[in-house]
């Protein structure tokens, strides 16, 4: 019965109103103070992956997936984009700004209350991902990689997956008792996410176990999978499923977050 008791408290809706968007507006305020930190690094590090893998590697193969492997890394790099801006800053942007600055303590003795600043700063990291993957994008399609029309729906794909990395993000912030504590989120997920994702060599070379693992249980999977079919505009049946576990698995994540965050902060 106790169990069943803290599940429901775990999972209990958040009541949340229109004082999420001040939250978010606070970060969005002070990103476009420091803008030109935060814009030139989505800018070069992509165009360096391009250049070094795309053009340098791309040399020595003859194709991927029947495409060039340049074009077949692009669209990995604008699905890494989306997790690392909203992973990030919902771990340890989050974390500096509840335990360094107790800028969460300040918005929290206004009216506004603690689900709608979690959720504020969870929306924030959606819209941080939508912004990095915009400017990968635009990247991707100086260097001539995008192939459809399809690509206009990507802005879609990276807020709604943004959300999910935030709110997962959100949940280790939650557990966290110090920052150091975030590399281990970034050394045990982040990093097979980012080599084991189908980012940069198709998931069917690996073992069966290592592409089941992926498709079940790394996010960046299917990130990718949505992205590099509007960007090729090869659309297969795998888009649905990537459709269908993102829209399952980002609510969950969201609600949870939440609550961990409020029973850690009320503490």
């Amino acid at each position: 019965m106790k169990t069943s008791d803290s599940v429901a408290k775990r999972f209990s809706l958040p009541q949340l109103t229109y004082r999420v968007w001040k939250v978010w507006q606070r970060d969005w305020d002070v990103f476009m103070k420091t803008y030109k930190v935060n814009f030139f690094p989505p800018l070069l590090e992509p165009i360096l992956y391009l250049i070094a893998l795309g053009l340098g590697l791309g040399a020595l193969l003859k194709s991927v997936q029947g495409m060039p492997y340049i074009n077949f890394i692009a669209p990995s790099l604008i699905a890494i984009s989306m997790m690392n801006s909203s992973f990030f800053e919902c771990t340890y942007g989050s974390f500096v700004r509840m335990y360094y600055q107790k800028t969460f303590d300040a918005i929290i003795a206004t009216p506004v209350s603690i689900e709608e600043v979690i959720a504020g700063e969870l929306v924030w990291g959606a819209t941080r991902s939508l912004i990095s993957s915009s400017i990968v994008l635009g990247v991707v399609a100086a260097f001539g990689l995008v192939t459809s029309p399809l690509f206009l729906l990507i802005p879609l794909v990276s807020f709604f997956s943004g959300l999910m990395f935030a709110s997962i993000a959100m949940c280790f912030t939650s557990l966290a008792p110090n920052i150091d504590f975030f590399n281990y989120p970034a050394f045990l997920l982040i990093t097979p996410m980012f080599l084991l994702s189908g980012t940069f060599f198709p998931l069917a070379t690996l073992p069966d176990f290592v592409q089941i693992i992926a498709k079940a249980f790394l996010p960046l999977t299917h990130a990718v999978t949505l992205t590099r079919g509007l960007i090729s505009g090869n659309l297969e049946s795998s888009m649905i499923i990537s459709v269908v576990w993102i829209a399952a698995v980002t609510p969950v994540f969201f609600i949870l977050s939440i609550n961990l965050m409020k029973r850690k902060l009320v503490k």
